[in-house]
């Protein structure tokens, strides 16, 4: 087998039968708990939002910290809420095992007295802690996605996976904060949710990627491209949706060309960083589109190094940990370009991030 070969999308008819799915069609226990927690798996819900006044959520549900899969399950919650003109509000909720649960017929994870329920269309996420409660309420515009299976292969027999389902590409959402002793604020805005696992520590099988989703006017996207590590070829591999009015309308990452643009190197985590990232879709001849990602802000700076304490601290800098998390806001833009004329332009506030896991190549 090839080097360009060793990691890949799981698009084959053998690979959907394997796995139980339907090509096109999303089943809501695809959105449920899909391992076992067992040392290497791993496995999260993630929902973020970008509301009226300016503000952005996220908020990840774990089975167990990604960076430690080897582990048992330890269940916890991130969210990460910046505000303008507030500080911003990063929380790391830890629970113990049996203050996990986990339905496998759809998506239903509590954790604690938080939870993460819904059915491929209407979500519910509410986060209670000390100092604040969020609830969030999302409905979906645009139906469940995934690229092919949605599980991408690594190694000459399939030895690994990463698997990922765009359960809401896009939708409406309404979030609700309670900071302690404060009345409620009610927010609206746009929201998206995904669901992520695998079966080995995502750093043994990819270096780093770009992940984005936006809305702009009319149009809705969800586009990422991974890069492999050295052991897998350094397999570049793309994933791109775009819908219009919530019908998708250009989702063949093969007809994508990725474009990374004004790169300078970020001086907190010594990463290259694109402030701009081209995804241009050409259709046929005569047709394409072309997203552009403009990073505007950088809301979320962290080094894996940064994010343990103590003895474990100078022993993850002995090993040499070179790990980073970036996320972005920014400008969005979609445009349609029919015989080499732009017919159609739009453009919204978006979020996106940068994930490196490895050592720059």
């Amino acid at each position: 087998m090839s080097e360009r070969t060793l990691a890949r999308q799981a698009n084959r008819d053998e690979d959907y039968a394997r796995l139980g799915l339907k090509p096109g069609q999303i089943e809501p226990w695809e959105d449920g708990m899909r391992t076992s927690g067992s040392p290497g798996s791993y496995e999260w819900w993630y929902f973020d939002a970008h509301l009226g006044d300016g503000s952005s959520l996220v908020i990840t549900f774990y089975t167990k910290w990604m960076l430690k899969p080897k582990g048992p399950e330890a269940p916890l919650i991130t969210v990460d809420l910046t505000r303008p003109g507030k500080p911003d509000r990063n929380l790391m909720l830890h629970a113990k095992l049996e203050e996990f649960s986990a339905s496998k017929e759809s998506c239903d994870v509590q954790i604690r007295d938080s939870y993460f329920r819904g059915d491929l269309h209407s979500y519910h996420i509410r986060v209670v802690d000390e100092s604040l409660t969020i609830d969030a309420e999302l409905t979906g515009q645009v139906p469940s996605w995934r690229p092919g299976t949605g599980f991408t292969y690594f190694g000459e027999h399939d030895d690994h996976l990463f698997a990922w389902l765009p359960a809401v590409p896009q939708g409406t959402v309404t979030v609700t904060l309670t900071d302690k002793g404060s009345a409620p604020e009610t927010l609206i805005g746009v929201g998206y949710h995904d669901h992520n696992w695998g079966d080995v520590v995502m750093s043994k099988l990819l270096n780093h990627w770009y992940w984005g989703r936006a809305q702009a006017g009319p149009y809705s996207v969800v586009a990422a491209h991974l890069y492999a590590e050295k052991a897998y070829g350094r397999t570049e591999l793309t994933v791109f949706m775009l819908a219009k009015d919530g019908r998708v309308v250009a989702d063949d990452s093969s007809k994508v060309e990725l474009q990374l643009e004004d790169v300078s190197t970020d001086p907190k985590s010594d990463k290259p960083v694109a402030n701009r990232i081209i995804y241009d879709y050409r259709e046929d001849e005569q047709n394409r589109y072309r997203v552009t990602f403009q990073r505007t802000q950088t809301i979320l700076d962290s080094r894996f190094v940064d994010m343990v304490k103590g003895f474990k601290h100078i022993l993850a800098r002995v090993a040499g940990v070179d790990g980073a998390y970036l996320r972005f806001s920014g400008t969005v833009s979609v445009e349609r370009y029919v015989g080499g004329e732009r017919v159609e332009q739009a453009s919204d506030p978006g979020i996106w991030e940068l994930m490196y896991f490895g050592h720059i190549e």
